[in-house]
């Protein structure tokens, strides 16, 4: 038989651990509805951008990350892309890249979405990220950009590099690097965006409103100096 102080702390400690259990259950549990939440939001905060069609002529498709989305704005349709000339059709997927790796929601690379996304049948197509490459590794980036110029081969392209936000700045000059070795392997123009001053959100990785004017405006301005071209076949 236990003696009653023995008994009481025995009681004591199993009373700590379940309420320590519990608390981890909570836990795990809120982490685990952090992750869906979140990449639904993507996905209507997707859709939403998708079903904006701006100006009119050359139909483009602007294929890109949270920038072309257009995340932190009050309106979606004013996101960078919607400064571009053209009619333009924006598949953008917020915390996407070139890396298959790059978000945590699944297949939304630019080569997952990008077979579905020239449904809109584009006279060109921009392609805009790189910033949510910054902690994959240079063979990602290699695969994810040969993968997606095989879907885009045929199709008239261009692609735009990362601009330097401050929460990631110390990666952009390495990924903005392979991206250029990249785009002049498959023979498509590349637009460097990393010189830009661009005004930011208070969490220093979006654009503000005058940001995303800015950089459409910039991006619009390079676009009418290069010749879009169409991928180089070199294998997957």
């Amino acid at each position: 038989m236990l003696h009653r102080g023995n008994l009481r702390r025995v009681v004591g400690a199993s009373t700590i651990a379940l309420l320590i259990a519990a608390l981890m259950a909570f836990y795990v549990a809120d982490i685990a509805d952090a992750g869906p939440t979140r990449c639904q939001q993507h996905r209507l905060d997707a859709r939403e951008r998708a079903a904006v069609v701006t100006g009119r002529g050359e139909r483009v498709l602007v294929i890109g990350d949270s920038w072309s989305v257009g995340l932190g704005q009050d309106d979606l349709a004013r996101s960078w892309a919607g400064r571009l000339p053209g009619q333009v059709h924006v598949r953008g997927f917020s915390g996407s890249g070139f890396s298959a790796a790059a978000s945590g929601c699944g297949r939304v690379s630019f080569h997952d979405r990008a077979p579905t996304a020239l449904g809109v049948r584009p006279r060109l197509v921009v392609v805009e990220g790189g910033l949510n490459d910054y902690d994959q590794p240079a063979r990602a980036i290699d695969r994810g950009f040969r993968e997606l110029m095989a879907d885009l081969v045929g199709h008239r392209v261009v692609v735009v590099g990362p601009a330097t936000a401050p929460l990631r700045a110390g990666a952009v000059p390495r990924v903005d690097d392979r991206l250029q070795v990249l785009a002049d392997l498959y023979g498509v123009p590349y637009v460097r965006t990393s010189d830009l001053d661009l005004d930011y959100l208070d969490d220093r990785l979006h654009l503000t409103e005058d940001g995303h004017r800015e950089l459409g405006d910039a991006v619009a301005d390079r676009l009418a100096a290069v010749t879009p071209a169409r991928p180089a076949v070199l294998g997957r």
